[in-house]
């Protein structure tokens, strides 16, 4: 092996490495949750009681967790919400006639990293100082195999949208629990902040649903 070689290999395969790390750093986090197609909103049919043996749980919010897993380019970040409020009412024997509100603090919002919190709120992004709440109110659920299609307004960023979404429900006397994952694209709800020319923020967001609700004692 000639000196050029010797020297050559170990550059070849440092650069082969570092282009592999990359790679998987860019690696969509969205590419299988289901996606939520925003669409216009629905007007819910209020006039439609909730059915006799239907419960009302309130979201615990020391177990439930509202997150999501952003991306760009080169790689990922993480975060969720702090600050979130919301009821289940639901039956056991039928939980098409199910209801679901939510009511989520957008000053509240988390990432992996303080600088990007705080970017975060800015008006490229959520603008907390002009939208402080993000709400979803159910107008449709529906059995979907094991799971269920919820169907409802989602208020973000000051446009409301109806989406659609998976999600496994299970429900008891004392206590519901709620878990989905699915995707929205951020430029639906004004949200089009592209990031830098060489880094840019991919538009679909995976958000990630576990809701613990407990029967509520009002």
């Amino acid at each position: 092996m000639t000196t050029f070689s010797r020297l050559v290999r170990p550059l070849f395969a440092a650069a082969t490495l570092s282009l592999l790390l990359a790679a998987a750093g860019c690696d969509d986090p969205a590419k299988n949750a289901t996606k939520a197609t925003a669409s216009a909103a629905v007007t819910p049919n209020a006039a439609t009681p909730a059915p006799a043996s239907a419960t009302t749980y309130d979201f615990d919010q020391r177990s439930s967790k509202v997150g999501w897993v952003g991306s760009k380019v080169t790689g990922k970040h993480e975060g969720g919400f702090g600050t979130f409020k919301g009821t289940v009412t639901a039956s056991a024997s039928d939980i098409t006639q199910g209801r679901v509100s939510v009511e989520i603090d957008t000053a509240s919002i988390t990432s992996d990293t303080e600088k990007l919190t705080g970017h975060l709120k800015s008006g490229d992004f959520f603008d907390v100082a002009k939208f402080p709440k993000a709400t979803f109110v159910s107008t449709k659920i529906a059995k979907a195999g094991d799971k269920v299609d919820v169907t409802g307004n989602l208020t973000l960023h000051g446009v409301t949208k109806s989406i659609t979404f998976p999600a496994k429900v299970n429900v008891t006397p004392d206590a519901v629990d709620v878990d989905a994952e699915f995707s929205i694209n951020r430029k639906d709800f004004g949200v089009s902040f592209p990031g830098m020319k060489d880094d840019l923020i991919r538009d679909d967001v995976v958000i990630k649903l576990e809701i613990r609700g407990k029967k509520s004692q009002a």
